[in-house]
């Protein structure tokens, strides 16, 4: 009897314990967290949110999903790529340039005009293992209640490949049939992402490294694929490709 009280002791004791760190942690990562969208001077609304990011390097890069950033914007609205920091009434608008961009691991690089902002630090290459509490801050629904980051926390409860197995080759889609070729390992998470989620990182809640970027839109296509009504799962695009993509363009960036 005295050692499950133990045991029960140590959780709550482990648990406060994880919170109290995250607390520290999200206060130190948010001015690090933005939101990606267009800006239209003649629209209703001006600024249109489609989805996170967080900011790397020397304070003037995000990272972001490909699917976030608009694939062609409107030159006759003069409409603008940018990225939102601050929160609520404080929030500001920072003009942003494309970089460059990976389909394969929906994942892009954005360079914002102005100061530089605080930056994120990258954890290595490794994958980190099933069990593992991370946490990640970004936008669930968009602006709809204005510019608030929000965090959600939870494990790894997956390491696995892009691509599921079907037993119906009329499950398969295209987006299967060309990760089929080759496929990649993605984390798999116990937390509820939502689709404005989508380019937020994934941070260790020890450190606030980032892990990975929260993938809402291409992995799930994929993996999901044979599910008539969508799980839910949230998966995340592991760091070691975002690495991959700043080396490609000589960025330097934090760890």
């Amino acid at each position: 009897m005295c050692r499950y009280i133990f045991i029960i002791i140590s959780l709550i004791l482990s648990s406060t314990a994880l919170s109290a760190q995250l607390v520290e942690t999200i206060a130190k990562i948010k001015p690090s967290v933005v939101g990606v969208g267009v800006y239209t001077p003649t629209g209703k609304p001006r600024n249109t949110l489609q989805g996170s990011g967080f900011v790397i390097g020397n304070g003037q890069y995000v990272v972001t999903n490909h699917h976030v950033v608009p694939e062609q914007l409107e030159k006759d609205l003069l409409q603008e790529l940018v990225i939102f920091t601050g929160s609520g009434k404080s929030a500001t608008v920072r003009k942003a340039t494309l970089v460059d961009s990976s389909k394969r691991y929906d994942l892009a690089v954005l360079k914002i005009k102005g100061k530089p902002l605080p930056a994120m630090l990258l954890a290595n290459e490794s994958l980190y293992p099933e069990g593992s509490y991370v946490a990640f801050t970004g936008f669930p629904i968009g602006s709809v209640l204005g510019l608030y980051p929000v965090t959600h926390r939870g494990i790894i409860a997956n390491v696995s490949p892009t691509i599921t197995p079907v037993d119906n080759a009329g499950h398969i889609n295209i987006a299967m049939l060309k990760r089929l070729r080759d496929p990649y390992l993605v984390y798999q998470l116990d937390a509820t992402a939502y689709p404005g989620n989508s380019g937020s990182a994934l941070y260790e809640i020890e450190t606030g490294k980032v892990i990975g970027v929260i993938n809402k839109v291409f992995v799930q296509q994929s993996k999901e694929g044979v599910i008539s009504n969508p799980s839910g799962i949230t998966y995340a695009i592991p760091v070691k490709h975002v690495i991959e993509l700043l080396e490609k363009n000589n960025i330097t960036f934090q760890k």
